[in-house]
């Protein structure tokens, strides 16, 4: 018996349980128990029912991801489900904690499932460029039908226990707390019932009517084509859900296997594998070891009720965290504290929200027009104009009031958080806490280390991140820290395009293609011509645009014209401003096909994500990838800029980077780092 079995019989009923923490993942040893488990209880004769169960935190929680990428070891998943439909006992799994993947596949070979109150279940592949493996495709539209289970394994969502229940994936859910008794009276009460041993590969009661039906499979897709664009394993999740109505369960599973294995070898599944290490690996800091203590936040004070203060403020609202909201003047206070209260409406009316929550979180909300207010807070933070003068003067307020060990928080896109520090006494309480708009919605949180801040307020602040539903990623002082910095350098070369004569539409349609949700120019329009160029001290594209009152989609179009659905076409007016600006500048046009502007708009990226290693910006290269999908929604499927320059060669993109350079000059020049990498014949 192996130290992970438990192996006990009570009066005919036998219970396999697994202990292996922390999240009794489906590695090897735990495979070998299972089956030790089983094949001790399926030839004892004075065993009549097998229950399989985990002890610790939760029942399987999937695949064992120190297994990834590397040659499984026998007995196989697979082999594991097959050995346990095959046991002459009846088989009862009892569910707890999170069994996902490959766990929930484990709980479906058996004849019966019991789940205690907040069992949280599901299929989460399709999150890992994948597909359930081990027959979840195939026995999920058996439990739910064909509609339901589309749905399931595509959002990867977890499934409560009760909604579990109704659907049919288990069941029976504890009336109480103790689920191994309450398993073992349900197990014996099935046994004195003679209950039908029907396993779920069996069943086809609720395919039946779907079998040969494609039009159902045609509609999910265009139904959530925008959705799932780009993501090969969600259609291949729907090829094998229709085998479950189509083919016997033996064909579906030999063809699911087919699929799940096309998907593992592909780019696609191997980028978005790295975006899930990636973003464990983002809240590690190697000179913070998790000892370090974390300072209490339990109450919030935020400077500025504008678009990124409220945004802000609604995260610690939405964590159930007081926030004292400061402004200047009650007008302006009361306009922001209205944006939040319409945010959540909105949610009411599309019923991700009741009545009752939305006012229980605007109770959270201090309103407030004096410093004093924030006297007593845990944390300060500030999200005003982005203007070194005005920050440092905020924080000078700040310092004159808070109270020792308040963590005072910028949440600066750019500036110099040093600079900020310096206005206080207490520079070693400050760090940059840099939320991307909108603030309620956008995942990513960049934590700015500061020259003197205090280890226990970095913790504090990547602690925090998990804590409002942000994923953090450490950024050393630096313009535009991170996600900014280097995404700003393909809104250079997209101006440097369109004034060397390249339609913006091709532009956006080749980022667009590439797996944006939008093209660079389409968002400028979005974000607004006059936001973009306010900085501006030169005549440019956007300033004249601007000048003649064109400033997007909020007022009469920018770079394109939009009817009353926001259907844009490309504008004369605009192109004509094109013209005139590259004449002033004696641009001459350029040519270039579809290749060469994705190699223009985007080695550049990964060019300036080298000087920011380089530079110890950025802890890691795949912090970068992090940032640059949580904070500007990369393609999640394309790994990052980084993950996506090793797979098409740094010695590529260092070639380009140099012929660039030759024609275009020095915004190509290759990063030093880069250069090395490639000599070194390494990879980020």
């Amino acid at each position: 018996m192996t130290n992970l079995l438990t192996y006990q019989v009570y009066e005919g009923v036998a219970v396999v349980s697994i202990d292996s923490p922390p999240v009794n993942a489906l590695g090897i040893d735990v495979r070998q128990s299972i089956v030790e488990g089983f094949e001790q209880a399926s030839t004892n004769a004075d065993v009549h029912a097998i229950i399989l169960a985990c002890s610790g935190r939760t029942f399987f929680a999937g695949a064992d991801i120190r297994e990834f990428g590397t040659p499984a070891k026998p007995p196989i998943l697979p082999e594991v489900i097959a050995l346990i439909e095959s046991s002459p006992k009846l088989t009862i799994a009892a569910l707890h904690g999170t069994p996902l993947g490959g766990g929930l596949e484990t709980a479906l070979a058996c004849h019966y499932r019991i789940a205690i109150a907040g069992t949280r279940m599901g299929l989460p592949e399709v999150k890992l460029g994948l597909l359930p493996g081990a027959g979840g495709t195939q026995k999920l539209p058996r439990l739910v039908g064909v509609p339901a289970a589309l749905e399931i394994i595509t959002s990867g969502r977890q499934i409560k226990a009760s909604e579990a229940l109704e659907l049919g994936i288990i069941d029976r859910v504890c009336a109480g707390d103790d689920l191994l008794a309450e398993a073992i009276n349900y197990a014996r009460e099935l046994v004195d019932q003679n209950a039908p041993r029907t396993l779920v590969l069996e069943r086809n009661e609720k395919t039946a009517e779907h079998q040969g039906q494609t039009e159902i499979y045609d509609t999910f897709r265009a139904k959530n084509a925008r959705r799932f664009r780009g993501f090969k394993s969600v259609e291949n999740i729907i090829k094998a859900v229709q085998l479950a109505a189509d083919l016997p369960y033996v064909q579906g599973l030999k063809r699911e296997r087919e699929l799940f294995t096309e998907l593992q070898q592909s780019r696609d599944s191997l980028a978005q594998r790295h975006v899930f290490f990636a973003e464990r690996e983002s809240s590690k800091v190697p000179d913070i070891p998790k000892t370090t203590p974390v300072r209490p936040l339990q109450t919030v004070g935020i400077i500025g009720a504008g678009t990124m203060g409220g945004g802000i403020a609604m995260n610690f609202l939405n964590a159930g965290i007081p926030v004292t909201l400061l402004e200047q003047k009650q007008e302006a206070l009361d306009q922001g504290i209205d944006v939040i209260r319409n945010n959540y409406q909105r949610s009411v009316k599309a019923g991700r929200m009741t009545k009752e929550v939305l006012e229980a979180r605007l109770g959270l909300i201090n309103p407030s027009l004096n410093y004093a207010d924030l006297s007593s807070v845990d944390l300060i933070i500030e999200a005003v104009f982005e203007t070194m003068e005005i920050k440092k003067a905020v924080f000078s307020s700040i310092d004159a009031v808070a109270k020792q060990g308040c963590i005072l928080a910028s949440n600066t896109s750019y500036l110099d958080l040093n600079e900020i520090a310096s206005a206080t006494s207490r520079p070693q309480d400050v760090i940059g806490l840099h939320f991307f708009s909108p603030a309620n919605v956008m995942n990513l949180l960049e934590v700015v280390r500061g020259e003197h801040s205090d280890s226990d307020v970095i913790n504090s602040g990547m602690r925090l991140a998990k804590t409002i539903g942000k994923t953090p990623v450490l950024s050393r002082v630096g313009w535009g820290f991170i996600a900014n910095r280097v995404m700003k350098v393909r809104s250079f070369q997209t101006d440097n395009l369109i004034l060397q004569g390249i339609n913006p539409e091709i532009i956006d349609k080749v980022i667009y293609d590439y797996g944006f949700a939008m093209g660079p120019v389409a968002m400028k329009d979005l974000v607004g011509l006059d936001v973009l160029g306010r900085e501006s001290k030169e005549r440019t594209v956007e300033s004249v645009l601007v000048e003649m009152e064109r400033l997007g989609q909020k007022k009469n179009g920018g770079y394109y014209d939009y009817d009353q659905n926001r259907q844009k076409t490309l504008s004369a007016i605009a192109m004509e401003v094109i013209r005139n600006i590259a004449q002033e500048k004696g641009i001459e046009p350029v040519a270039a096909d579809e290749e060469e502007i994705l190699a223009r708009l985007l080695y550049p990226i990964i060019n300036e994500g080298a000087k920011v290693l380089d530079e110890g910006i950025a802890l890691r290269s795949s912090d970068i990838d992090i940032a640059c999908i949580k904070g500007y929604n990369w393609p999640v499927y394309k790994g990052g800029p980084m993950f996506w320059a090793n797979s098409i060669g740094l010695k590529k993109v260092l070639e380009k980077l140099r012929e660039f350079e030759q024609r275009f000059g020095s915004a190509f020049t290759p990063s030093p780092y880069l250069v090395r990498l490639v000599k070194d014949g390494k990879e980020f």
